[in-house]
């Protein structure tokens, strides 16, 4: 009897992969800890009456420019081994500081870049929206300097949203967002910051939930489309262009909203990160769950179907009603009926794959085409610009050029931004004319 035990014990044991788990991590998966975490932040949204509307997650995440994260292939069924996907290669790093907002309104992105001077081409080849941001650091990498100025880029974004005096602004413990110019600023702007609980971000923090992750794959596969394309090196040039594209993808208003209930902030649900520290069995699928082809077929009404599983839905349909004709053998017409579904879902799936073909092609030739044209123009050395600061040195230089005078090529010194220099130039124009004017 204990041999038949143990060997039925036997049979109800699998094997599986485990997947590797940082012990920091699982050390600070302690209820006890997280219960703390969300009652500090009912106790300051108390104290300091601030809405759900002006709370706030910040953070940054990197993009090494020419790599592609793992994705799902299809291959032919006599492929064994795991399928490869060549990459670009090239490892340039960026950064991007973004926001978002409970509301599901996303802060416009703080992207920083390798580089000691603003290129031109960054700001007309690209098409970012006029409010998102550029600045430069020695390797892509944010700095105490870098967040301080994303800092203010916030408030200039999020000061006239809010509901409450205090806005709340959820981070992570990066020494950088705890700088004594960082508290300080955001002490003078009614900014109270909070901080998570030590290696807690897979669980508490909205981005890490529900965004950065999105926002990683759908860079990836603008990379995988340039690469299918023949394009084998991501510049800057091509890297805000497809990040652009993954950002409006990824980061959408359902996806914010998302990420911050899935953190329990808002609405306000501790269980939602409490449950998960539990091990959770899976639900079971009714056997039924899934609608059945006959029961599609009965609600699909006849057109002309415009894609492989309209057509099926289509010979569904015609073939039902075939077979409610009872006058005659309906045999030869339902071989017709199938016939006549390959070949129309034969000819839906090439004329696809050559669609995306071409969709592929035409963005590739986009993408040399500004390459080729694009000028490293220098507009400005250092510091930070939005697209519109950016456009207007562009204009200001177009304008100098087309009245003879000498264009306006800006190296900021000292800290000066964009506003400063941009009156000095004017005030010393309007001396130098007065001066002609007298001789």
């Amino acid at each position: 009897m204990v041999i038949e035990d143990v060997c039925c014990q036997l049979l109800d044991i699998h094997t599986r992969l485990s997947r590797k788990y940082d012990y920091q991590r699982a050390k600070c998966e302690d209820p006890d800890l997280i219960q703390k975490w969300f009652q500090l932040i009912q106790a300051i949204k108390a104290k300091y009456g601030i809405a759900d509307n002006d709370i706030y997650n910040f953070d940054e995440t990197g993009f090494a420019m020419g790599i592609i994260s793992t994705t799902t292939v299809v291959t032919g069924a006599e492929m064994r081994d795991k399928a490869k996907l060549a990459q670009p290669g090239n490892r340039e790093w960026a950064t991007v500081i973004q926001g978002i907002g409970a509301e599901g309104w996303a802060v416009p992105p703080f992207i920083v870049l390798a580089g000691q001077h603003h290129l031109a081409s960054w700001y007309t080849e690209t098409n970012l929206p006029n409010d998102w941001a550029i600045t430069l650091s020695d390797n892509g990498w944010t700095t105490n300097e870098v967040a301080v100025e994303w800092l203010k880029h916030f408030n200039q974004f999020t000061a006239r949203r809010c509901i409450s005096d205090y806005r709340l602004l959820v981070l992570d413990g990066h020494k950088s967002h705890h700088s004594a110019a960082f508290e300080l600023y955001c002490q003078e702007h009614k900014i109270i910051t909070v901080c998570m609980p030590p290696h807690s971000s897979h669980l508490l923090q909205p981005l890490d939930i529900g965004c950065f992750g999105p926002l990683k794959q759908a860079y990836s596969r603008q990379v995988e489309d340039l690469m299918r394309a023949h394009v084998n090196h991501i510049s800057k040039l091509e890297f805000l262009s497809g990040f652009h594209r993954a950002f409006t993808a990824a980061i959408t208003p359902k996806n914010i909203r998302s990420s911050f209930a899935g953190a329990g902030i808002v609405p306000y649900d501790p269980d939602r990160v409490l449950l998960k520290l539990d091990v959770q069995l899976p639900a079971s699928t009714p056997i039924n769950s899934r609608p059945s082809t006959a029961n599609a077929a009965t609600t699909w009404t006849t057109k002309t179907p415009m894609n492989p599983s309209e057509a099926g839905l289509q010979s569904e349909l015609i073939k039902n009603q075939i077979i409610q004709h009872q006058d005659s053998s309906p045999t030869s017409l339902l071989a017709a009926v199938d016939q006549f579904t390959k070949g129309t879902q034969t000819i839906m799936h090439q004329l696809a794959l050559i669609r995306a073909e071409n969709t592929t092609l035409r963005t590739a030739n986009e993408v040399l085409s500004k390459r080729r044209q694009a000028k490293r123009r220098r507009i400005q050395h250092g510091g930070t610009l939005t697209i519109h600061q950016a456009g207007e040195i562009l204009d200001d230089n177009a304008v100098a050029q087309r009245n003879g005078s000498v264009a306006v090529k800006p190296v900021f010194l000292l800290g000066w931004g964009v506003e400063v220099f941009r009156s000095l130039f004017k005030a010393c124009h309007n001396y130098h004319s007065g001066v002609c004017a007298q001789r």
